[in-house]
């Protein structure tokens, strides 16, 4: 600092100096200038003798540092600030031997140590020092990392306990070859077997078992625990409990054992535990305490557990147990043996911490349900798809024949917003199954919300009222409908389920200018113009420690079977499909906000006006092979492509429709086929027909997204895509459309919704069809 401002000063006085002579005039102007130059050169000098003072500061704290470190008994090290060991002490040539970088030191106990080393020197750089357990086998180092100037980091591992090193320990495969054992063990036993089981007296070893043991000195009774360690496991062989004089103050003899163990009774009262058992059980032992108030059984009740093994009747083995309560995130496997003469028996319990197998296995549980659940949806959708097609396009040829005055019109329309609607739950489905293509449009939020705020007051029940403030200027954005939907939807239900005593949920929405980047939490925001959304509820809250997880997939703040954990994870995904971002905030109380972000649409299109002298063009009109399995679908096309003037050829079948290609006396501009037929999918035989006669326009229609089948599809050189369900004036705009273009694989139209071949053609309006005539 002193030097820079050194440096600042002077060319500050040079520079004024030069100012003041160019002032005065020609004849002064040398004399400025060489002013600057001799100022310059002094700054670099100052810069040289500057940067030789620090490189001299940078050795004199290197060469305490290690002279401080090499009388220390502990492994330390000092690195500088890429982690390069620069020195060491003597202890940690004895244990570690040369190791070159801290990444060499971590490695054995870690899978990422690049990535724990970058976050502790992150952790450094803000705080100035960072502390880590380091987890091993059979023994936990306590690492503390001290910096010391911006380029010297100090790196010290200690010994929480030495324990283990008292402790005959082997390690072995899983399959129980042995692999390498301590010298207690040597001590002992001797050499170490080849295979687990051959070391006990009666095979197989057991985990949490007191089992016989032949030794040099003659046989001696050993508690069995075991530690899984990734590939290995880690084998302690454990001095057994000794009878009913034990008291609770000789547990103290193996207070530091590596191994979480506990002391019960027959009937689950806690009469000990270590401080590691301590560590896991998930609630502080209280006077007089009970296994039962802290953990229960998955399977079978607790107590018969702990009666058959006290009483030496067989059982299962092991027995995973979860917390009580809140706690059930606490999942421990215990394995249990007697100890103790019949009348004072007793019990001891080996602890095994098993919550992030268990979570993970519940994780793959669940999303095979989800696939499974996924995939029927799918098949569901696809089915309804095909039969709204067929109610709403009969529907709509009824419409033909009865004008807005006819009695039964009314009810026709009735029939068709409810085909509307069944569409649109059907959509769901696909979403759910995530078979359905994101059709992203122009939307003004306020018409969204608004057009969503009937279905979203059946969501939050009586006890729960919806507030919704606009912003009179919001701007466009561009999304998906059906998803953007989903997402508030989603958000209003975690809203009404965090209010269960009622209250208050408000939506707001408003406009956001940035002019430079915003960081919130791990996003950044590019500058630009956003609209908000904003959910605002006064619920419960989520606690700090939980706000961190809520996107991510199948974490749930409910209790067990009221939620999946799967709504904000959607919800999450598909604002960053859209561009956009999601933040929640909490006060556990207070209630939860979440915003979302979506890019402003600066220049939302819109339709040309037709000038009101010139009527629209005649329809294109020519042979149109249908080719279509289900018979209601396919008797309502036909009938709505012939009212329009076109000869359509009918086929229930591949087989059918290659049959009328092959017919030469045919004419076909246009296939029409659905996608899923009974002896081959569409593509398949579209392709086969297109070598017959080349060139001809193709539309596939189908009940699933057009990702489904979205290979096959490239594979057909133009082809265009007709979601199912569609009505009659979507069914011959896009006919009509391919018909008129000079290219296959152009399409000219003015309607955005059907513009763009391979998207999703303009659903139906709650208003009717057009009014069509027999061209």
């Amino acid at each position: 600092m002193l030097r820079r401002a050194l440096s600042i000063h002077v060319v500050a006085t040079g520079t004024v100096a030069l100012v003041i002579s160019m002032l005065a005039g020609p004849t002064s102007l040398g004399w400025g200038s060489g002013i600057l130059g001799a100022t310059l050169f002094a700054v670099v000098v100052l810069e040289r003798a500057g940067r030789a003072m620090e490189r001299r500061q940078v050795r004199i704290r290197r060469d305490t540092a290690l002279s401080a470190i090499r009388a220390d008994r502990s492994v330390s090290l000092l690195t500088d600030a890429q982690g390069r060991i620069l020195g060491a002490s003597d202890q940690t040539r004895t244990v570690l031997g040369s190791p070159e970088t801290m990444e060499d030191v971590l490695r054995p106990s870690l899978a990422d140590p690049k990535g724990l080393m970058d976050r502790l020197m992150a952790e450094v750089g803000v705080d100035g020092h960072a502390r880590l357990r380091l987890p091993g086998p059979c023994r936990t180092r306590d690492l503390t990392v001290q910096g010391l100037g911006s380029d010297l980091v100090l790196w010290r591992l200690g010994d929480e306990d030495d324990a283990c090193e008292r402790i005959p320990t082997l390690v072995a495969t899983p399959a129980g070859a042995v692999i390498e054992a301590n010298d207690a063990f040597r001590h002992l036993v001797g050499e170490p077997p080849d295979h687990l089981d051959l070391l006990v007296l009666e095979p197989p070893l057991v985990a949490g078992s007191v089992q016989a043991l032949a030794l040099p000195t003659g046989v001696t009774d050993r508690l069995v625990a075991q530690i899984e360690d990734g590939e290995r496991q880690v084998i302690l062989l454990l001095p057994p409990g000794q009878g009913s004089g034990r008291s609770m103050r000789s547990w103290d003899t193996i207070e530091d054992f590596p191994v979480p163990l506990l002391k019960l009774s027959r009937t689950g009262s806690i009469l000990a535990a270590n401080r590691h058992a301590r560590a896991l059980l998930p609630t502080p032992l209280r006077p007089d305490p009970r296994l039962s108030d802290m953990l229960e059984g998955m399977g079978r009740p607790l107590i018969e557990w702990l009666s058959d093994v006290a009483e030496g009747r067989p059982t299962s083995g092991p027995q995973v147990l979860r917390g009580t309560g809140a706690h059930q995130d606490t999942v421990l496997r215990v394995s249990l043996s007697p100890s103790g003469p019949a009348g004072d028996r007793h019990l001891i319990a080996v602890l095994d911490d098993v919550s992030e197998y268990k979570a993970l296995e519940a994780q793959f549980v669940q999303s095979q349900k989800m696939q499974a659940l996924g995939q029927l949806a799918g098949g569901v959708a696809h089915d309804f798809n095909n039969l709204l097609t067929a109610i709403l396009g009969h529907c709509d040829l009824l419409l033909l024949r009865h004008d807005q005055g006819d009695p039964d019109y009314a009810d026709l329309i009735q029939v068709r917003q409810n085909v509307n609607r069944a569409a649109s739950l059907v959509g769901q489905l696909l979403a759910f199954s995530r078979k359905q293509s994101m059709m992203p449009e122009t939307l003004d939020l306020r018409d969204v919300l608004s057009d969503l705020t009937h279905l979203l007051n059946r969501l939050v029940g009586e006890k729960v009222r919806l507030a919704l403030d606009h912003d009179p200027g919001l701007l466009h954005v561009r999304a998906d409908r059906r998803q953007l939907e989903q997402v508030v939807m989603n958000l209003i239900v975690n809203a009404r389920d965090a209010m269960p005593d009622g209250g208050e949920i408000r939506i707001e929405t408003g406009n956001l200018r940035l002019n430079e980047p915003r960081v919130l939490g791990r996003a950044t925001i590019s500058p630009g113009r956003y609209v908000l959304v904003r959910v605002i509820d006064e619920g419960l809250g989520i606690p700090p420690e939980r706000l961190p997880k809520i996107f991510e997939p199948f974490y749930t703040t409910k209790k067990p079977g009221e939620g999946t954990g799967l709504g904000l994870s959607t919800a999450y995904g598909i604002m960053k499909q859209t561009g956009g971002y999601i933040f929640a905030e909490s006060v556990v109380g207070e209630g939860t906000t979440f915003s979302l972000w979506f890019p402003a649409h600066e220049n939302p299109t819109t339709a040309a006006p037709v000038p009101a002298d010139r009527s629209p063009p005649r329809p294109a009109q020519g042979t149109i092979l249908l080719a279509e399995d289900e018979a209601p679908v396919r008797a309502f096309a036909a009938r709505a492509l012939r009212l329009r003037g076109h000869h359509v050829i009918e086929a229930d079948s591949a087989a059918a429709a290659l049959e009328a290609v092959s017919d030469a006396s045919q004419t076909i501009d246009l296939i029409l086929s659905d996608v899923v037929l009974p002896d081959m999918d569409g593509p398949t035989w579209v392709r086969q027909g297109l070598k017959l006669r080349p060139g001809t326009k193709v539309i596939f229609a189908s009940g699933y997204a057009e990702e489904a089948f979205g290979e096959q599809k490239a594979l057909v050189h133009g082809s265009a895509f007709l979601p199912k369900p569609f009505s009659l004036a979507t069914l011959c705009a896009i006919v009509e459309e391919r018909l008129a273009c000079d290219i296959p694989d152009v399409v000219g139209t003015g309607d955005p919704n059907i513009g763009e071949p391979g998207r999703g053609s303009r659903q139906p309006s709650d208003s009717g069809p057009d009014r069509l005539e027999p061209a």
